[in-house]
């Protein structure tokens, strides 16, 4: 009896050590499964207006969002994280709706290969879009994705299957730009394959965001094509 109360009493002070320290996400503190305020995850929530000063995308306060995602999951930020980051809202102006984030850690153009992690906030959708062949040797790009942290819905060519996902909120800014609707709905340790090479395809994150490692050949910025002209002025600086 007396070992149970002891016992009962070093958990209660381990876990209290544990919320006094702001640690409210399941840690080893916590039971597997336990629902307690300080196993539960402090909802990721942003505000469009907090990523804009004097109507331009301020890209520290982006930057600020995507850290403060990746310490949600537990993703290594290092000393170099912050300026390795690329952030974007595709100049739409509504961030939170339509952007990206990525750290590219590997672009090799001479052995063809490339290493990239993509950010994507809250129910955050990354435009439609395509690879060309670029105007060098190079080849079009292949992809694919695997999702680290959360949840993606990946969306490429295919049978129409995006009325099953409601969940599914295609931003004002981009309402005329979805050519594709085959839906694959992917959650940590799935790995989604472009469907071929040249298809238009798009992401849309759930409701706690996306970490999604890209693996391709390589990439060209200049051989991205978006479906919204806008969007793809925008990206090409034109």
């Amino acid at each position: 009896m007396k070992k149970n109360l002891l016992f009962a009493v070093l958990t209660a002070l381990l876990l209290s050590a544990c919320c006094n320290k702001g640690q409210k996400q399941t840690n080893s503190c916590c039971k597997s499964g336990e629902q307690s305020s300080c196993c539960k995850k402090e909802a990721l929530t942003f505000n469009n207006a907090d990523f804009y000063k004097d109507g331009k995308f301020d890209e520290e306060a982006a930057k600020d969002a995507i850290v403060k995602l990746m310490k949600y999951y537990n993703y290594p930020v290092t000393e170099n994280t912050r300026s390795q980051l690329w952030v974007s809202d595709y100049g739409t102006g509504h961030f939170t709706e339509l952007g990206l984030a990525a750290i590219m850690y590997a672009n090799d153009t001479v052995d063809r290969y490339m290493l990239q992690d993509m950010f994507l906030l809250p129910n955050q959708m990354l435009p439609e879009h395509w690879h060309e062949k670029p105007e060098n040797a190079l080849p079009a790009k292949m992809e694919g994705w695997l999702v680290r942290n959360g949840s993606s819905y990946i969306v490429g060519e295919g049978e129409d299957n995006l009325a099953s996902f409601p969940e599914i909120k295609i931003p004002a800014c981009h309402e005329n730009g979805v050519t594709v609707k085959n839906v694959i709905k992917t959650l940590p340790g799935s790995f989604v394959p472009l469907s071929r090479v040249y298809s238009h395809h798009w992401q849309f994150a759930g409701a706690e965001g996306a970490i999604i490692t890209e693996v391709a050949n390589v990439h060209v910025n200049e051989a991205v094509r978006h479906q919204v002209k806008a969007i793809n002025d925008h990206f090409l600086g034109k």
